[in-house]
């Protein structure tokens, strides 16, 4: 019987099977690594809002409370967005002629909320709760970063599932005392470590069931 494949065939097929593993692992390896960019994550993007509203201004230089515009982030899920009279409150009186901020003096003439973008925009399939780590002491900075230096607000931090777990798994070093936690400057010459284990005895955290799939994703 006359031979079908060339004594090179055997080759060729290692050689093709070869080329294919290495192509799938190099794809597996390219996804990963651009998943972890700031492409993907949104990290240090601005983006744009109807008004150019700088942090750095309200929460830096003039020292407003988070809580003054974010009132809700105590009590539920979502921190909420300023409606048009909170800003209107301190606008009404300054910079009332100002250009840049026409689009805040429409929104209250038509009755229209203005449509800000959110910086911070989880996927749908992820359950977060703001009062619960604001109650708890978790730092808006732990997030957030650094806002009162940010003229244009951006994403700090990638927020991803690893350091959301990183986080869950060892929260002590990220806690702070309940009246700090707005505080963009706070310091402490104690442990963070040990105060952060004391708060949470305080708070009665426990870590066994934060790293649960149905903590998140519900």
């Amino acid at each position: 019987m006359a031979q079908i494949f060339r004594r090179s065939a055997d080759t060729w097929l290692r050689l093709g099977l070869l080329m294919l593993l290495v192509a799938v692992l190099g794809g597996l390896l390219v996804a990963l690594t651009l998943d972890s960019t700031d492409y993907r994550t949104g990290r240090d993007w601005v983006i744009d809002q109807p008004l150019p509203f700088s942090h750095a201004h309200h929460a830096g230089q003039l020292q407003i409370d988070c809580r003054y515009c974010h009132a809700s982030v105590e009590s539920s899920a979502m921190a909420s967005l300023p409606p048009t009279e909170t800003c209107m409150t301190c606008h009404s009186q300054i910079w009332k002629q100002s250009d840049v901020l026409e689009p805040l003096r429409k929104s209250l003439r038509d009755l229209q909320p203005l449509h800000w973008n959110r910086v911070v925009d989880l996927p749908d399939y992820v359950y977060f709760h703001h009062g619960v780590h604001v109650n708890a002491g978790v730092g808006c900075s732990e997030c957030h970063g650094q806002v009162d230096r940010m003229q244009l607000l951006f994403k700090a931090e990638p927020l991803n599932m690893g350091q959301c777990l990183a986080c869950h798994r060892d929260p002590a070093p990220h806690l702070r005392p309940l009246d700090q936690v707005t505080n963009q400057h706070w310091h402490t010459d104690e442990d963070r470590r040990v105060l952060g284990e004391r708060l949470m005895k305080a708070r009665h955290i426990d870590t066994a069931g934060l790293t649960d799939c149905g903590t998140c994703h519900r």
